[in-house]
């Protein structure tokens, strides 16, 4: 336990008791800030083959849209108690790898800021250069005083190179995997996006993508995303998972599949009905109200479950014959590329 007051640390060091020996935890880096110290938890439960599909949730990245956070450590309390007589799940779970690291930035979040400790907001921090990202908000190397501070791209933050890490070791020795990455503060609307955000181009799984979209339509067609490549909305640079694609493209090629998805919670809409929030730290990013949070906090676990049942059974959308990769990612170009 930390010696100072940090709810969210708190919380998951509970979860992590909770599992006891049905979970592999371990801490992946150590950040020191004003005397204190923020550890970083990577949590793993399942298959430890490493032929087993993975899916990997993220959170925090942003230290103040903690509820990103707060909705993975919602969905790991509620898998601690399913371990104790789900045997579906435990079935699951010996044919599939969860990969949980919920306190990405943990100094923002316990300071209720965008960056980390030194300023820098881990989403713009890697070497990757957006194409026409030209907006302030792309990302900027003029100070760290503004926001969006890239920082030193060569010389990546502890935070992100821990992110790099998990994905590297858990995600990449995998021939399936699905990252996940929880954000707030975009539009009245939920977002799923996937790759690029640097670059206005479809992205190598652009096929495989759009069918598991289309899958997911179908099976639960009235749900809350608008699924769209990140660049519609905005184009940065620095993006992590543009950064860790391109590495898993130059290793893999298309022998293994690897998809980083973006939730980004829509918190305008949470603004539209408290207007006041606007000028509250956290009311543009964060629930403030308890019944609105509470719905937060379990929104998305149907989406989580699909995306683990998609894993075990890929072989709809993630095996495709080559007539179907071309039909499908011309599909895709005319959907969100012309």
């Amino acid at each position: 336990m930390t010696g100072f007051k940090f709810p969210e640390l708190e919380q998951l060091e509970r979860i992590i008791e909770q599992f006891g020996d049905k979970a592999r935890t371990q801490v992946i880096e150590r950040i020191h800030h004003k005397g204190h110290e923020f550890p970083i938890h990577c949590v793993t439960l399942g298959s430890t083959e490493p032929s087993a599909p993975v899916l990997a949730f993220f959170g925090g990245v942003h230290g103040l849209e903690k509820i990103g956070s707060e909705v993975i450590l919602s969905y790991m309390e509620t898998i601690s108690q399913l371990l104790n007589w789900d045997e579906e799940l435990l079935a699951r779970l010996e044919k599939s790898r969860l990969v949980f690291v919920p306190l990405v930035n943990p100094v923002g979040i316990y300071l209720g800021t965008r960056c980390n400790g030194n300023g820098v907001d881990l989403m713009r921090n890697s070497p990757v250069e957006g194409v026409g990202a030209t907006k302030l908000y792309s990302g900027q190397n003029l100070t760290s005083r503004l926001p969006w501070y890239r920082g030193d791209v060569l010389n990546m933050e502890k935070e992100s190179l821990a992110l790099c890490r998990v994905v590297d070791q858990q995600l990449f020795n995998s021939p399936l995997s699905i990252a996940l990455d929880l954000h707030s503060g975009f539009g009245i609307k939920d977002r799923l996006w996937f790759p690029y955000a640097s670059r206005k181009i479809p992205f190598p799984f652009i096929a495989e993508t759009l069918v598991l979209k289309e899958l997911f339509d179908r099976c639960y067609p009235h749900h809350i995303y608008k699924i769209e490549p990140m660049c519609l909305e905005y184009v940065i640079s620095g993006d992590l998972w543009d950064y860790l694609l391109d590495e898993f493209i130059q290793k893999f090629g298309s022998d293994r599949l690897f998809l980083p998805l973006t939730l980004e919670m829509g918190s305008w809409l949470w603004l539209r009905k408290n207007p006041s929030h606007l000028f509250s730290r956290h009311g543009l990013f964060h629930p403030l109200l308890p019944h609105r949070q509470h719905r937060v906090l379990r929104r998305h676990f149907l989406l989580f479950d699909f995306l683990h049942r998609s894993l075990l059974y890929p072989g709809s959308w993630a095996h495709l014959a080559q007539q179907q990769k071309a039909k499908y990612t011309k599909k895709a170009q005319d959907i969100w590329y012309e």
